[in-house]
């Protein structure tokens, strides 16, 4: 778990158009990464 302050993870993922996008792409950057449950889930 990553906690507040901490540095995240250099997570990596496809982006709609094909391409990856990284963490490290935005070092240094204010991020705000949202994880939603899973679809058609209360919550």
């Amino acid at each position: 778990m990553v906690r507040e302050g901490q540095a995240a993870p250099d997570i990596a993922v496809p982006a709609t158009n094909g391409e990856r996008i990284s963490v490290s792409d935005y070092r240094g950057k204010i991020v705000v990464l949202y994880f939603y449950p899973k679809d058609a889930t209360p919550g």
